[in-house]
């Protein structure tokens, strides 16, 4: 479980096929505090540390993550959001994150505000029904809310110190993020669309 505070910015430094796995390599200032078995957040992916050796780390995605996230675009140079998991003794200032990435979104317009920055992003209608107007979202493994939001679509406001310090920096227009939404609408969602079905007439009722 993380908060979509994002603790630093990794780099990729290597990139291994195997079979239909991919590791990576990584850089950072915390990777030598992490520990084999550990999980950490990679642009919002949860992945298990693998092997760390001085200030590098290395952890592998499967098949079915690369499908889902843009690390199957990753390439050495690659700039990575990290957050290691949450800690239950302190503070939630995001919100609460799985690291379970829904799908990838598409930037569609990045505006500098002189002094802030509004990225809009279009993502899958499946999961229209998980946004609200100033819900929570987790984009590249940060926490942000969002606005203006319609069918398929909705926007964030990047503050100076979250552009500073998170490749939200990197994003422009075309270019693809992970997106996580929020745990709470997912479980109510589910919890609604099970009900109907306990509750729907049966046919002799009708």
């Amino acid at each position: 479980m993380f908060t979509g505070i994002i603790e630093t910015i990794g780099t990729v430094t290597a990139v291994h096929e195997e079979g239909t796995n991919r590791s990576f390599q990584i850089s950072s200032s915390l990777s030598h505090e992490l520990k084999v078995d550990q999980s950490v957040s990679h642009n919002g992916a949860c992945l298990t540390v693998e092997q760390v050796a001085g200030d590098q780390h290395r952890v592998t995605a499967i098949a079915e993550t690369l499908k889902k996230t843009n690390l199957q675009f990753w390439k050495p140079g690659e700039k990575v959001n990290l957050e290691r998991s949450l800690l239950f003794n302190g503070r939630i200032d995001g919100h609460l994150v799985q690291g379970h990435v829904d799908a990838m979104a598409e930037c569609i317009d990045r505006k500098d505000l002189a002094g802030s920055w509004e990225l809009r992003f279009a993502f899958p209608e499946i999961f229209s029904g998980l946004t609200i107007e100033k819900g929570s979202i987790c984009i590249n493994g940060i926490s942000l809310t969002i606005f203006n939001v319609t069918k398929n679509e909705c926007s964030v406001a990047i503050i100076p110190y979250t552009f500073d310090h998170t490749n939200i920096s990197g994003v422009l227009p075309g270019m693809k993020v992970n997106v996580e939404f929020d745990m709470m609408g997912k479980y109510a969602q589910r919890i609604i669309s099970a009900s109907y079905t306990i509750n729907a007439p049966s046919l002799h009722e009708r």
